[in-house]
């Protein structure tokens, strides 16, 4: 696996990604029982935007660069502000230079009672993650399979979990291979919160993934979809996608009023735009 996150750090999908995670496990803090994070692709942790590999693409000035300091309605800011303090917990000096990935991100934002268990497969990036990271009590790293790690870790003891899927779309089954993990996901924590990216460059094979993960009756779901401008040859990736599996009952109506502003301050031509569907009571 040759994939690097660091070149797309930042960049509007990781904002979009990392706004329904915070908003999500936001949620799950409001009970007092503790809850297990299930990051299975968590790359290095943390990213430098001055370095080789955000510099070398600059992804992250259309996405977190834009939004970071952006003034947003109280609404909005409101919604915002657990993904966007994660974020500055980094950038204290007020200047935005590093990037916090999915782990570090969603540790800051649970309790110490709370659990993470942060996955990778690649070497190089699993020493670099538990660099990043360290070794707090409440943390486990595995560097193992993604799919592997799920069938190790559910159901989870403390039955309450969030599982974070995002794959590096490297192989061309990958859109197949997630439908088959989730299911199999589920059919050992049917519970869980399940938050997973994909890149919507095939909306057929992403309407076709998100059929078949969502195929069991009376499953609660969200599909959310940003597009920051019209596909282009060689533009690379113009929309990106979300799919929350038994999201809390508040998320669709915290999505709808985020989206909106996501999308105005993250747009960067003509077919920009979101879609928010799903089943939920």
């Amino acid at each position: 696996m040759n994939y690097r996150h660091g070149y797309h750090a930042g960049n509007f999908a990781d904002v979009l990604k990392h706004v329904v995670l915070a908003r999500v496990l936001t949620y799950m803090k409001q009970k007092p029982r503790p809850f297990r994070v299930i990051d299975t692709h968590a790359g290095a942790g943390r990213y430098d935007l001055a370095g080789v590999e955000a510099g070398k693409t600059g992804e992250w000035q259309d996405g977190i660069g834009r939004v970071f300091n952006a003034e947003f309605a109280p609404p909005v800011a409101e919604l915002l502000q657990p993904y966007l303090d994660a974020v500055r917990a980094d950038n204290a000096s007020g200047d935005l230079e590093v990037y916090p990935g999915s782990s570090l991100i969603a540790r800051r934002i649970m309790r110490p009672e709370d659990v993470l268990v942060a996955n990778e497969l690649n070497a190089s990036e699993f020493e670099r993650l538990k660099r990043e990271l360290g070794r707090p009590r409440n943390t486990t790293f595995l560097n193992i399979d993604a799919w592997h790690a799920v069938k190790s870790l559910l159901p989870p003891k403390e039955r309450r979990a969030v599982v974070l899927i995002d794959p590096p779309f490297e192989a061309k089954s990958e859109f197949a291979d997630l439908a088959v993990g989730v299911r199999e996901a589920m059919s050992r924590f049917q519970d869980g919160v399940y938050v997973i990216w994909y890149p919507l460059k095939d909306v057929e094979a992403a309407d076709r993934f998100v059929a078949e993960a969502t195929s069991r009756p009376g499953l609660e779901f969200l599909d959310v979809r940003l597009a920051v401008c019209a596909p282009f040859p060689g533009l690379g990736l113009t929309a990106t996608g979300v799919l929350v599996i038994n999201p809390p009952y508040l998320l669709r109506g915290e999505l709808e009023t985020v989206l909106p502003a996501l999308r105005d301050c993250m747009a960067e031509g003509e077919g920009c735009g979101f879609v928010l569907k799903g089943v939920v009571q």
